[in-house]
């Protein structure tokens, strides 16, 4: 496993904290939640470089999905 690979799973790991004490649903959905998402599929991807970014923003991504049905770009 190289050092990007690393990171996505210390994301990954960050955001399903981050889930679980935001929804308090278990682990098991939370993770099968997260891992059945665009978001994720996106930091996996190393190509992204997704991977680079803090859990929390990956939550925050992640939250965006959900809400829209898809991972789109806000307008600020």
């Amino acid at each position: 496993m190289d050092k990007r690979e690393q990171l996505v799973d210390m994301v990954s790991s960050g955001v399903i904290d981050i889930m679980i004490e935001e929804t308090h649903i278990s682990i098991q959905e939370t993770m099968q939640k997260f891992y059945n998402s665009e978001c994720f599929k996106k930091l996996e991807d190393l190509e992204t470089g997704l991977y680079r970014e803090s859990p929390a923003y990956v939550y925050d991504l992640y939250q965006i999905e959900q809400k829209y049905g898809k991972l789109v770009q806000l307008e600020e």
